[in-house]
């Protein structure tokens, strides 16, 4: 009953951020709205004060952060920003439905595969440290990007400047 309880409202969640970030997307990107959500997320730790979840062992760490930092290539690869006016916004992606999709669809099946393997709460712990290990990469090279876009946009507002300064 809860395996499947728990994919459910899994697809809830993966509908609920996709939506979200599409929300997001017509608004300016700023860093407060990069960097916040691996801090936010780092409360999810919290999860390893039940003493059963503490019973993932150094190897299955590694093996989560590990498949966390490939997958976060995919969602590095694929974001990106652009100047609009004087403000700098996250591109749509095409790929990011299928991404996002792709990676639950993993998710689940991992759960289904290793769930007889682990015990549910080491299970959930692997998960949460997979989908850290992909967040915090791709957001310190959202960081990156959003800085070159904001070195450009100063640039560009700096050329305008001085044009402006000659023609008058």
């Amino acid at each position: 009953m809860y395996p499947v309880l728990f994919s459910i409202l899994a697809v809830c969640m993966a509908l609920f951020a996709f939506f979200v970030r599409m929300k997001a997307m017509q608004k300016p990107a700023s860093v407060k709205k990069i960097l916040i959500p691996p801090i936010a997320m780092s409360t999810g730790f919290m999860m390893f004060l039940y003493p059963p979840v503490r019973e993932i062992t150094l190897f299955e760490v590694g093996e989560a952060l590990t498949v966390g930092m490939l997958f976060s290539i995919i969602l590095i690869k694929t974001s990106a920003f652009e100047i609009r006016g004087n403000d700098i916004f996250m591109k749509r992606s095409k790929a990011f439905p299928f991404i996002l999709f792709g990676l639950l669809a993993v998710r689940l099946i991992f759960k289904l595969i290793f769930g007889i393997y682990f015990e549910y709460e080491v299970l959930a712990g692997m998960f949460f440290i997979l989908a850290f290990g992909m967040i915090v990469p791709w957001r310190i090279a959202m960081y990156a990007k959003f800085k070159d876009m904001e070195r450009q946009l100063q640039a560009r507002n700096h050329t305008n400047q001085t044009e402006l300064t000659v023609q008058t």
